[in-house]
């Protein structure tokens, strides 16, 4: 199993070329694959984050495959990073031939379809059809190629459940957490036990359960209901009253939060599968997580992204055929034997290599199995519509200001409430 995990810093850039030198000059439309040659050189450049489970190795398979094309992979530390590149230079110069977009702004992006290169016709009906409506615009362009989706589970620390005395067997953890009445009631049981957190976040909480609601803060017509919505209001204060005393931080990404998944902190987390990439990254000598097929409250997909290409980019047809690979089935289920990311289209999971895959540093989980179960119990994909990204940001900030104790729970709410009318 492949354990790579995106590393910290401003901006981790990963340049992968043939012999180890990138071809000078080979970037400009004279020289690319939209010349008149096909095989003359062409680089191409794709910007990612986190960990799309775009190895090295990976990116070579292709290069292999066409020798006249180099890859440059640059990798933001954050989603946000990516995001606030991405909107600073679209329409102008600056991004990559392939950018990489987080579903959490992708609504915001749509709205700017007209500046992507469609995806071929032919690609059409290749990803889940909730997939596909999303990235779809209102004439009926396809405009973004589906990577991953984040089907959740619960990723547990097996050896710090025993020392609990709670029990560590796959199924029997499963039936602790069939809601999230039971999922608070064991980690305040763990808490009161030993002392210390039992989930890593308590704004992974609250993404877990905004990720259940259809309606939050924009409905499908664009109407902003965020601060009149009663499930937006319960859910952020089921996580200030239950999930903040059990959680190890306010929110994810932090030095701190990963120093802590290093050093064994806490004892759970909310796992879509693009975090196992991450957590045995970032973990590599922790030994005892396992994973159990569950998630409170019945299903709940957390993330997934989407590729895009620029159309006013220098190798528009090359990196089409560059994307059109990326995500094809086949090479979905590389990228997630690579980082834990779920296939977004039903073909792959015919895949034998994703059915019968299981995760060593999991204690053997058979986490294709455990995608697919838990891809199938969602039920739930919330409208997120342009302002979903700041709208969501300012209140997971609200969490974090009453976990810091600088707000009580109901000014922090107020104060989140005169932040929307602001947008």
């Amino acid at each position: 199993m492949n354990t790579r995990a995106f590393r910290r810093g401003a901006a981790a850039v990963s340049a992968l070329a043939i012999g180890g030198l990138a071809l000078a000059g080979c970037s400009g439309s004279s020289q690319g694959a939209d010349a008149a040659d096909p095989d003359a050189p062409v680089e191409i450049s794709i910007s990612t984050f986190n960990d799309f489970g775009y190895t090295d190795e990976l990116l070579q398979e292709y290069m292999d495959e066409h020798p006249n094309v180099t890859i440059v992979h640059n990798k933001a530390a954050t989603s946000n990073d990516a995001r606030a590149n991405f909107f600073q230079k679209l329409g102008n110069t600056g991004l990559a031939d392939i950018e990489a977009v987080e579903v959490d702004w992708f609504a915001e992006m749509m709205e700017y379809a007209d500046l992507l290169a469609p995806v071929p016709e032919d690609l059409k009906g290749r990803w889940l059809d909730w997939k596909e409506a999303a990235a779809t615009d209102a004439d009926g362009n396809l405009v973004a190629y589906g990577t991953d989706i984040g089907p959740q589970a619960v990723c547990y620390r097996s050896d710090l459940f025993e020392a609990a005395g709670l029990p560590t067997d796959r199924a029997e953890v499963a039936g602790l957490f069939t809601t999230w009445d039971d999922f608070f009631a064991v980690g305040q049981e763990y808490v009161d036990k030993t002392g210390k957190p039992f989930i890593d976040s308590a704004n992974s909480v609250l993404q877990g359960l905004m990720n259940q609601i259809e309606v939050t803060y924009e409905e499908a017509d664009g109407t902003v209901v965020a601060t009149e919505n009663p499930d937006v209001q319960e859910a952020y204060e089921t996580v200030v009253e239950k999930a903040v005393p059990i959680s190890a931080y306010a929110g994810q990404w932090s030095e701190d939060w990963y120093a802590s998944m290093a050093n064994g902190e806490f004892a759970a987390m909310l796992c879509p599968g693009w975090m196992h990439g991450i957590i045995s990254g970032e973990a590599p000598d922790i030994e005892g997580w396992d994973i159990a097929d569950v998630f409170p409250g019945g299903g709940g997909n957390w993330g997934g992204s989407y590729l895009v290409i620029p159309a006013n980019g220098e190798n528009v047809a090359a990196a089409q055929e560059l994307a059109d690979w990326l995500t094809s089935p086949e090479t979905q289920v590389k990228a997630f034997v690579n980082a834990g990311t779920f296939p977004s289209q039903p073909e792959a999971y015919e895949d034998a290599e994703l059915t019968g895959f299981s995760n060593p540093y999991f204690n053997d989980a058979p986490t294709g199995e455990i995608g697919i179960a838990r891809a199938e119990a969602v039920e739930v994909s919330p409208v997120k519509g342009p302002k979903y990204f700041q709208f969501h940001d300012a209140l997971q900030n609200a969490v974090t200001r009453v976990f810091d104790g600088i707000e009580d729970a109901d000014t922090s709410w107020d104060t989140w409430v005169e932040e929307v009318s602001a947008f």
